[in-house]
Formats: C-alpha cells, sequence, structure tokens
C-alpha cells in the first residue's frame, strides 16, 4: 500500500546541473556557472558532476572545476564518481578519495556508482559504503538503475534497511522509476530512521513528494526557478501545485521515454530555448533526440510561461 499524502510538508530540492557545450564541442563554462547560480537563487541545492552533467565522460580536470565552480554558491551535493571497467574490482582508496574532494570543497558527495561497487554481494555493498562514508561526515547513497547506466543496480529492501545504520548516511537518491519499490523505502525510513532522506529520482513520477520523497532529479535542470515555485505551493497548500506539477510530469514524460539517457539531449535544447545554453550541442556519447523533439519542448515551454 502507498503511504499516505502528506500534504504542506517542506520539500527539500536538490536539481543535477546539466552542463551546456558549446556548438564547437567544448564546455560552455560561464553558461554552466550561470545556471549553477540560477538554481542556488531559486531556491534549490545545485548537485554536479551526476549523470545530468555528464560526469562519466569528462576529465579529470574537468569534473574538478565543475567542483571549483560548484564551491562557490552556499551548499551543493556533487557525484564522487570512480571510473572503471565491467570486471573491476571495487576500488576503495578511490572512492575515499573522491568523496574528500567533495567535502574539502564544502560539499555533500553522492557516492555514484561504478562496476566495481555494484559488483560487489548486498553484503559487501552496504560495508564499503560504510567503508567510504568513514572519512566524511555526511554523503548521500545512490541507487541508479540499468536504463540510465549499463552498471546500475537498485538493492533489495533488506539491503536498503542495513544502509539506513551506516550514521553517515544522511539520505539515498532512488532511480528505479518503480513507485512501489520508493513507496517501500519511505515506509522503511519512517519506521527506522525518520530523519534519514529519499531522494526520489523518479522523473516520470515527480509526485513522489506529495507521499514524503524529497528529489534529486535531472529533469530540474530544466526549469529550477518553476520546480521551486511548485515546492512552495505546496508547502503552503496552493491547490496551483497540481497544474504545475501535471505540466512539469508531461516534459518528464516526454524528456525521459527510451533511451533514457537521451534526456540531456532534450535538456540542452531547453535550455538553448530558455537562452540559458548559446547550443543544444552534448558530448560525443550521448544519444541525441531528434529535431522534432523542438516543436514539442517549445510548446511545454509555452505552456509552463518559460520563454
Amino acid at each position: 500500500m502507498n503511504p499516505p499524502i502528506r500534504y504542506g510538508r517542506k520539500i527539500e530540492g536538490i536539481s543535477a546541473v546539466l552542463v551546456p557545450y558549446t556548438s564547437d564541442g567544448v564546455i560552455d563554462w560561464p553558461a554552466f556557472e550561470a545556471h549553477v547560480g540560477r538554481t542556488a537563487a531559486a531556491g534549490l541545492t545545485p548537485a554536479v558532476n551526476m549523470d545530468t552533467g555528464y560526469v562519466q565522460l569528462l576529465h579529470d580536470a574537468d569534473r574538478s572545476r565543475v567542483l571549483d565552480i560548484a564551491a562557490g554558491v552556499d551548499g551543493f551535493v556533487a557525484g564522487a564518481y570512480v571510473s572503471d571497467r565491467e570486471g573491476d574490482p571495487f576500488d576503495l582508496d578511490a572512492y575515499r578519495k573522491a568523496v574528500s574532494s567533495v567535502a574539502e570543497r564544502g560539499g555533500t558527495p553522492v557516492v555514484f556508482p561504478s562496476y566495481g561497487l555494484n559488483g560487489l554481494t548486498e553484503e559487501a555493498w552496504v560495508q564499503a559504503l560504510s567503508d567510504i562514508g568513514a572519512v566524511v561526515d555526511r554523503f548521500i547513497g545512490f541507487e541508479l538503475g540499468a536504463m540510465f547506466v549499463p552498471y546500475g543496480r537498485i538493492v533489495s529492501l533488506d539491503a536498503y534497511r542495513a544502509l539506513l545504520d551506516v550514521a553517515s548516511c544522511i539520505g539515498a537518491k532512488h532511480s528505479s522509476l518503480d513507485r512501489v519499490a520508493e513507496w517501500e523505502r519511505l515506509a522503511l525510513r519512517d519506521e527506522v530512521r525518520p530523519e534519514f532522506r529519499v531522494y526520489t529520482g523518479n522523473d516520470v513520477a515527480i509526485d513522489m513528494v506529495m507521499y514524503g520523497s524529497d528529489y534529486l532529479l535531472g529533469l530540474s535542470t530544466f526549469a529550477p526557478d518553476l520546480f521551486a515555485r511548485r515546492d512552495a505551493m505546496w508547502a503552503s497548500g496552493d491547490p496551483e501545485f497540481y497544474a504545475l506539477n501535471d505540466l512539469l510530469q508531461y516534459l518528464g514524460q516526454f524528456a525521459f521515454r527510451p533511451p533514457v539517457p537521451a534526456y540531456r539531449h532534450d535538456a540542452a535544447m531547453f535550455l538553448e530555448l530558455r537562452g540559458w545554453a548559446s547550443s543544444d550541442a552534448t558530448p560525443p556519447g550521448v544519444p541525441r533526440r531528434p529535431q522534432t523533439d523542438r516543436d514539442v519542448l517549445v510548446d511545454i515551454a509555452e505552456r509552463l510561461g518559460a520563454l
């Protein structure tokens, strides 16, 4: 059974920031910095070096520069990413270095999945997160479905229960795109550790916030201003929440259709339409949408009053 709706709750919103590229195929650093600032100014916490920000495709120097830019705002989270290949062992030292790099800049690390980490047994997976978390005072866990990355993994509810006992883990992003799995996590959280944050990563069911989830979404990078407005409406009991949420969900259903990773191209197009990016360019290796998506995105943006 789904949890009860929690009216009037203050929602914690974290937005995974897209990294814009120029038409020449290089990172548009001024546009990225502006979008990080725009996200924070809207009242959402910027999340960088996440899948939305192409973390797997960035060079080490670029990931570091991303962190330095994010450190310029008051509060951010960032993916603690370790690059490996299928069959590689779990690299604890690399993860400890990655989370420390985020924490040293004042951010909260999100332990990004990898082949090595998600190749562990569930018991070893929990122990690995505990070992990673021992070098920082707080971190966010991350369940990422295989529809996003080939090394994605959603753990069992028993493993999730064990994660709740890791003191330095203050919450976990859940990206299964499965309402029931997330409802089960909410019920378990309420029973075992009520202060623990379940951050929905379900971009095709953003109303999960009505049931007690907070969020760490890629969809919100399209319109951090409108997500912040929606969240304020929920907290104040404004019935206009539902109409705005429906339009934002329409955007999510469209942009996150298969192949799901191509949502980042839709995001680039949307930011370009809003004047927040100079092009809809994406780095090599990112699936592209047909240009006909642009007409639909224009229609949605006009309905949202975003143009």
